[in-house]
């Protein structure tokens, strides 16, 4: 049986060089069938137009802040059976959409999500969750070694991530693709409620992993302070017009308020930010909610079907290599990793020095998954602080870690 089409779709805002990251880890997946549906400001259209993904992908230019509507664009380009999202400050393992996939083979489940890894590059972010009627999300226990359909509790929705998700191109027609009035936040969750009030399944993949940075915006800095909240509060006052119980709206409110009160305390302890900032941020939450209570509610239409054929993303990189030294090697290797990147591998490279010192796994912008750290570290934070082991040992250890996500041969 053909394999399911793809259409792989990022939305890019003023993150040029996050973009063509993104794409170059795009540029290594192993599945067989898909297409890049490219949404991006004039300043990440210029750059991709100087490099060759420009005849690879499909893009459209979008100068306006608002994911939503930016993302229904590209689902009118997109051609394939399931569409994928993924965000321009994320990075896919290159197996990602093989396990995000998988699940479509039953024509009952009309989403999956995957798992998000955070900045360390081995901590998760988000991992499964349920979402309730006022946008609160919790986790959800299930094995995490293959696919599964979770029954949400009754009154909750399977949950999806922006920057992790895929839903059959149909489904998102027939219920409008994404309500632009969630120019930010809250945008995936509205369409988990909706599909969940429709009787659409969703499945959960733990296997199918994006690298998530977190990169800076117009509501967060680098290292990830907030800046504005008014997006926040907008998406949240909206949020709860569209799903919550008229009555339990100005709790749900005060909660969210609350929380981001306390969101801002953190900050303000790990100096991130300054007590000057609170009262700004503060206020910038207020006048969104505000803004949320007004905006008119959208009517979502049927997206209409593709108005453009179906393009393949031949990838660049095919197969895996796993090159591996100490950390005073850590030049040479590094040049062997670019030149085998360059020359079509999907390149782990590992650095261990004689150390505790914690593990940390980046994608290069040459398109190499570099894992770097002592032989005594821990990669998973919830392990012992030292662990007495050999190099090779620790590196048998560490491949296996990454093996089914990265696609390497253990043997």
């Amino acid at each position: 049986m053909a394999p399911l089409t793809i259409s792989v779709v990022i939305v890019s805002r003023d993150r040029p060089g996050s973009l063509i990251r993104c794409l170059a880890g795009i540029d290594g997946l192993d599945y067989p069938a898909y297409e890049v549906v490219v949404v991006a400001c004039p300043e990440g259209s210029a750059a991709i137009r100087r490099t060759d993904y420009d005849s690879r992908l499909k893009l459209i230019e979008y100068d306006k802040p608002n994911i939503s509507a930016a993302r229904n664009l590209a689902i009118a380009a997109a051609a394939g059976d399931i569409v994928a999202f993924i965000d321009d400050d994320a990075v896919p393992e290159p197996t990602w959409l093989r396990y995000l996939s998988a699940p479509f083979d039953d024509r009952s489940v009309a989403a999956v999500g995957g798992f998000v890894r955070g900045r360390n590059g081995i901590s998760f972010q988000w991992k499964a969750r349920e979402v309730d009627n006022g946008g609160v999300a919790r986790p959800l226990m299930l094995d995490e070694t293959r696919a599964m359909r979770p029954t949400p509790t009754p009154g909750w929705a399977i949950k999806t991530e922006g920057t992790n998700m895929a839903v059959r191109r149909k489904v998102l027609a027939d219920l409008g693709g994404f309500d632009p009035g969630f120019r930010f936040y809250l945008d995936e969750t509205d369409l988990n409620r909706r599909m969940n009030d429709a009787g659409l399944e969703t499945a959960i993949a733990p296997l199918a992993q994006v690298h998530h940075a977190y990169a800076a915006n117009a509501q967060r800095n680098a290292n990830r302070a907030m800046t504005d909240l008014s997006e926040i509060g907008a998406s949240t006052a909206y949020f709860l017009r569209r799903h919550c119980p008229e009555d339990s709206i100005g709790k749900r409110l005060n909660e969210m308020i609350q929380d981001q009160r306390l969101r801002v305390f953190d900050q303000l302890r790990a100096k991130k930010l300054r007590k000057s900032d609170l009262e700004p941020l503060m206020q910038s939450l207020k006048r969104g909610i505000e803004d949320g209570k007004s905006r008119d509610l959208a009517v979502l239409e049927t997206i209409p079907p593709p108005n453009a054929e179906f393009l393949p993303f031949a990838p660049r990189r095919r197969g895996s290599v796993v090159i591996k030294g100490r950390i005073w090697q850590a030049k040479r290797l590094r040049r062997v990793a670019r030149q085998q990147a360059a020359g079509g591998a999907n390149v782990s490279l590992f650095l261990f020095g004689p150390s505790p010192r914690k593990h940390s796994v980046q994608f290069t912008d040459d398109g190499v998954w570099e894992q770097s750290g002592g032989i005594f570290g821990r990669s998973d934070r919830a392990g012992p602080l030292i662990q007495f082991t050999s190099f090779e040992s620790r590196l048998n250890r560490e491949r296996d870690r990454v093996a089914a996500i990265r696609g390497l041969d253990t043997k």
